[in-house]
């Protein structure tokens, strides 16, 4: 005897047998999609059903194993009065080995076997006495396999394929919703389906080209959706919704993940999203039909702009986000120990403006958006990335690409003194830029008056701007192989 893969048989026909009531399901006729940011999306089917007059089961089949079943709403559009749903049943509990096993225990069911001097399959019956697979998965498990009783004795893994006789009543191919409907217009009714379900989602991604001299960038947006909901939506109408809606969170939300699939790529020349308002949010429509098959991740470009004005700045912020932790702290306001930290990394950014001036215009969805540059060769290199928010029209965008890598900055606190039984402190700061290009540079230096909300410069050995309550400017230029120092006095009262 020899020891076969576990392999159930089923016949379709068997179905039939055990299925669910047996009204007229109505397969769907149209679908469109509305994907959120949030990973969340509203569906709207229309589906045709022959519905009988009086109290009837109908099935709705193809639906979502993500649905938010609270969120449905169903109406006739043949006679919106006349059909009135009694009773909603969401049904997913999907054909499995493990479940379709347990259906069986205590069972007689079918082992087909090899004689190894005949070469010829025959078949034995017996009892299952335990599945050997998980009741619930993840959470319970059986140390043995499967046990059966066959021919009075107990045999455990028993060998053989298993044969079942058909599929048991309540399990099911495919997540479907069972309705009761009481309906006084016994006929053909054009209906109209509309819902929320999760792992349906979108997200933005760009890249941008950067030209030979920093002044140019080609963009590309491209939308990529994602289809884990558990069906597929053939020929449908896609729209997108951009901003930060609301939505209460809960575990349905919790749980929706993401997928990994195929690239699409729109060889369209025209614009294939069309922008319109929705509330305070964007709304981005599809301007022909598409396809969307469950796990599948699809790619759409949304905008491009080409030859858009950008440039190349360098900023030095020597205290980084560390004046944040100690921001208005009287604990920390007259310790002069505080704020020496320094770090000497100058950030490399790169700005554009979104307009219609720049090939743009567009309002952007946030996402993630990676750079290249051609080397040398002519060969694009990818030279860094960065996240933008929910971006409008006619706004400024700045990237932070990395760290310069021929620029260095050098900040130390050169005094510290406290006047007036410490309500007053004056601290005079030292910072140093270093350029080693081979080009000049220039440098936006910022710092951060952290101690205390009443502050003023004393003294300042460059022009110096103030950018906001706790953000101060000094704008330098540094020639090639040189260095450029900054020294101011800040005070501190309360």
């Amino acid at each position: 005897m020899y020891r076969l893969g576990f392999v159930i048989l089923m016949f379709l026909s068997s179905i039939d047998a055990f299925a669910q009531p047996k009204p007229a399901a109505g397969e769907r006729t149209s679908v469109d999609l509305t994907i959120y940011n949030q990973n969340l999306s509203l569906i709207r089917e229309e589906r045709t059903f022959f519905l009988q007059k009086g109290i009837s089961s109908v099935v709705v089949p193809d639906i979502p194993a993500t649905i938010d079943g609270t969120s449905l709403h169903f109406t006739s559009l043949t006679d919106a009065s006349a059909v009135k749903v009694l009773e909603q049943n969401y049904q997913f509990d999907l054909v499995n080995q493990g479940k379709l096993m347990e259906k069986y225990l205590g069972k007689q069911i079918e082992f087909v076997r090899l004689d190894e001097a005949t070469k010829k399959e025959y078949t034995v019956v017996g009892k299952l006495l335990a599945t050997g697979f998980p009741t619930n998965y993840g959470t319970v498990a059986y140390s043995g396999g499967m046990i059966a009783e066959i021919n009075g004795k107990i045999e455990v893994n028993p060998t053989g394929r298993v044969v079942l006789p058909a599929l048991p009543e309540g399990l099911i191919l495919k997540p479907q919703l069972v309705w009761m409907i009481s309906n006084s217009k016994e006929g053909n009714h054009k209906t109209e389906l509309s819902y929320l379900a999760g792992q349906l989602s979108w997200l933005c991604n760009y890249v941008a080209v950067l030209d030979e001299s920093d002044v140019k960038l080609d963009l590309t947006g491209w939308v990529t959706l994602s289809n884990n909901s558990g069906t597929t939506f053939m020929n449908a109408g896609l729209k997108l919704v951009a901003g930060d809606v609301n939505i209460v969170q809960d575990q349905f939300r919790n749980d929706m993940r993401m997928a990994k699939g195929m690239m699409e790529v729109a060889a369209a020349a025209e614009p294939q999203f069309k922008q319109s308002e929705l509330f305070e949010y964007k709304l981005y429509s599809l301007q022909r039909k598409t396809d969307l098959a469950n796990n599948e991740t699809k790619q759409i470009e949304l905008t491009s702009g080409r030859n858009v004005k950008s440039k190349k700045v360098f900023i030095y912020d020597g205290l980084a986000d560390q004046w944040r932790y100690w921001r208005n702290n009287f604990s920390y306001r007259n310790q002069g120990s505080f704020g020496q930290q320094s770090n000497n990394k100058i950030g490399v950014f790169v700005t554009f403006r979104n307009d219609e001036k720049s090939g743009l215009g567009i309002a952007l969805p946030k996402g993630k958006v990676r750079v290249y540059k051609r080397d040398n060769d002519g060969k694009e290199q990818f030279i860094g990335e960065d996240e933008i928010d929910h971006t409008p029209k006619d706004e400024e965008i700045k990237l932070y690409l990395g760290n310069a890598f021929d620029l260095v900055g050098e900040r130390v606190q050169k005094d510290f003194k406290s006047f007036s039984s410490g309500h007053v402190v004056e601290e005079t700061i030292e910072i140093k830029v270093r350029n080693h290009k081979n080009e000049p540079a220039e440098v936006q230096v910022y710092e951060h008056p952290w101690r205390w909300s009443h502050w003023e410069i004393v003294k300042s050995s460059v022009e110096m701007e103030k950018v906001d309550q706790s953000t101060i400017r000094f704008p330098v230029k540094i020639a090639k192989d040189g260095e450029k120092v900054i020294t101011y006095t800040i005070r501190y009262s309360w």
